[in-house]
């Protein structure tokens, strides 16, 4: 890749490796300040080094490397805001006790069955500034309708930190919010607070009505609430209205990329607004404003669009390919990448961790370097062949390229995505100009019917498209197990080939040949330490008890009422295991030479038992201190059949007696090997 001659990638390189270093090492302010100091000095000192002789571009190239390094480090590190001391979660009390907390509605999420959910600012907690972000569960009434961004509410309640994945393999959403610097949740109901008539008007506010007006004058023109959900989250960027089941539509047709705005619709959006500011003289002057008003009009949709990863990077980026076009200069498209990654990641390096944004960029990058590798494999003589086989090709470069990265995350891949993008691609580019002539005119209360019906027959007609290609379930394969040995082996398979194809000569197919062997040792791995693995784990349930025992890749489970399969799907996909056998719980086990009680509801257990782990499930009426004394066991543990009250008593018979407590509803699964 000749590009990585040049010293920019080299550069951004080493700036991400910074931002990942600080991520998982959590770097120290000291440590960083020590790293950026020395780095600096010694990028200056070898600056000055190599103007006196020739052969020192080597050390400059390396201290500039470790400059970018450490750029990386302070970049997270500043950007992390529990690193502040006036941060909530620095604050005593903060979490789990009631306050009076005060906080500015930034933005709407999507809603639960049960909860209104919106991101907010806190502001205050009982009179004492803060500040930091948190979710707002709002249950739900007719006034709850009425909170909106800009609004201040008084609440009182507690701040609860975000749940852990309590499951083995499950999804980690504590995790997931942190990257999103969101530490915290906040529920309330009508009665605990106290809506400010004060609002703070900031950009969210402003992007906030605009969208409301633009929706609430389309509503007025009976548009089916179905297609407007989707135009809003194509044309907008808002998917909290589109229903779970439209989602997974999208998703088993593997056209999920077009409810998220990304280079795809920006870059439609861009070639729009080239079309109407085309009458204006190519002068100076007025090339000048033309630039300004596109990059301008694109950085407000930004803001419109609730500044989500996917649409500030294709933002960032079409403005750097406005420049080049405005200002007739030749733009290298891996160069423009590059730089609008390092911009984004400069003011949000948490962007970094964001699926979405990974996405965008391999699909983005792989349609510019492997695309035109595909292309050249056959040359239509037609233009609608060609037109075909571009859009094939297209699909397919962008599926080579996050494939791997879609197996890792969530396990499953559309088989008949390239039919979903040959037959919705060309379709979108009409779609897309059609939604922003209606939305523009909605948002200045205009609404002929003339343009807004044509607009809904054609979302309609999407949504039908899609609809009929995910009914094809044969085709779309799930739970297919895939793991961070395999995620590297096959980019690196994809990489080398890719660039021996290019290119082909002897030490390229040695590379590829190599990569194929590293993928092969990862299958190895991962078959060896499945077979070898051997486990007994409690799964936290609520209202009911689930017990697993892995053999290999074997799995047996123990309930007292049937696990559904999102209990096991995720624990069986990540072990490659499949599901052998189901039984009913019963009172005594034995793994790995230890026993291991369970006592029910019924409260009975043999009274001679000398077991090394007691399991409680389903709230038993027994007197705990008079059990442990009786029984003796090495750890207890409490699942999440139990009522939350128990638990609290038996925590305290427990630390009596010396004997470590487990709750599976506090510190989830238990898993003994």
């Amino acid at each position: 890749m000749k590009v990585l001659l040049f010293p920019l990638p080299k550069l951004i390189i080493g700036f991400l490796l910074g931002i990942l270093f600080s991520y998982y090492s959590n770097s120290t302010l000291v440590q960083i300040v020590g790293m950026t100091g020395c780095s600096f000095l010694l990028f200056i000192g070898s600056y000055f080094y190599q103007r006196k002789t020739t052969h020192s571009y080597y050390y400059f190239g390396i201290a500039s490397l470790l400059t970018c390094f450490s750029l990386g480090m302070a970049t997270l590190y500043f950007h992390t805001e529990t690193n502040f001391k006036n941060h909530y979660s620095h604050l005593n009390g903060a979490f789990n006790t009631n306050n009076l907390i005060e906080v500015h509605v930034q933005e709407k999420m999507k809603s639960t069955t049960t909860n209104e959910r919106h991101l907010v600012n806190i502001l205050t907690i009982n009179g004492e500034k803060t500040f930091g972000k948190t979710i707002l569960n709002l249950k739900k009434t007719n006034d709850t309708t009425n909170i909106n961004s800009g609004n201040q509410l008084l609440i009182k309640g507690q701040l609860i930190p975000p749940k852990k994945a309590y499951n083995p393999n499950a999804f980690d959403y504590g995790t997931y919010l942190k990257n999103k610097q969101i530490y915290s949740q906040l529920y309330a109901t009508p009665q605990s607070y106290i809506l400010s008539p004060e609002i703070k008007k900031d950009g969210y506010y402003y992007a906030s009505r605009l969208r409301n007006t633009i929706i609430s004058n389309l509503e007025k023109q009976d548009f089916d609430k179905k297609s407007l959900a989707i135009a809003v989250a194509l044309i907008l960027g808002q998917k909290q209205d589109v229903t779970p089941e439209i989602m997974q539509d999208f998703q088993f047709a593997g056209a999920i990329h077009i409810l998220s705005v990304s280079g795809l619709h920006v870059g439609f959006i861009l070639l729009f607004l080239n079309f109407i500011l085309r009458p204006f003289p190519n002068t100076r002057k007025f090339t000048t404003l033309k630039l300004v008003l596109s990059i301008g009009l694109l950085s407000s949709f930004a803001f419109i669009a609730g500044l989500a990863p996917s649409v500030v990077r294709s933002v960032t980026m079409f403005c750097f390919v406005a420049i080049g076009y405005y200002l007739r200069k030749t733009t290298n498209s891996y160069h423009t990448i590059i730089i609008s990654l390092f911009l984004i990641l400069l003011f949000e390096p948490y962007f970094l961790f964001d699926v979405g944004f990974q996405l965008s960029y391999l699909a983005l990058f792989f349609i510019l370097w492997a695309q035109p590798l595909l292309s050249s494999l056959w040359k239509p003589k037609n233009r609608i062949n060609e037109t075909i086989w571009g859009i094939l090709t297209v699909s397919f470069a962008a599926q080579i390229g996050t494939a791997p990265l879609c197996l890792y995350y969530f396990h499953q891949f559309p088989g008949l995505f390239f039919i979903t993008n040959l037959i919705l691609i060309p379709f979108l580019s009409f779609i897309m100009i059609l939604g922003i002539i209606v939305m523009l005119l909605a948002a200045v209360n205009y609404t002929p019917i003339l343009i807004v019906k044509p607009f809904e027959w054609s979302i309609n007609f999407m949504n039908t498209i899609v609809s009929w290609v995910a009914s094809f379930r044969s085709f779309v394969i799930q739970d297919i197990p895939f793991n961070i040995f395999l995620l590297v082996g096959s980019y690196a398979c994809i990489f080398t080939f890719i660039l021996w194809l290019k290119k082909p000569n002897y030490q390229k197919l040695v590379a590829a040949l190599i990569a194929v062997l590293l993928f092969q040792l990862a299958l190895i791995k991962t078959e060896k330490d499945s077979i070898d693995g051997e486990e007994w784990i409690v799964f936290h349930q609520n209202k009911s008890s689930l017990i697993t025992e892995r053999k290999g890749k074997e799995v047996c489970a123990y309930y007292n009422s049937e696990p559904t399969n999102t209990s096991l799907k995720a624990y069986l996909t990540a072990n490659f295991s499949t599901l052998k056998h189901t039984f009913k719980l019963k009172n005594l086990y034995f793994f790995d030479n230890q026993k291991i009680l369970i006592i029910d509801s019924t409260g009975i257990y043999p009274k001679n038992a000398r077991p090394d782990v007691l399991v409680l499930t389903q709230s038993p009426t027994i007197n705990l201190d008079r059990t442990l004394q009786r029984i003796r066991p090495k750890i207890v543990i409490a699942d999440g059949s139990n009522y939350k009250t128990i638990q609290k008593n038996w925590e305290q018979s427990c630390a009596k007696q010396k004997i470590p407590f487990h709750a599976t509803a506090e510190k989830g699964f238990y898993k003994l090997n």
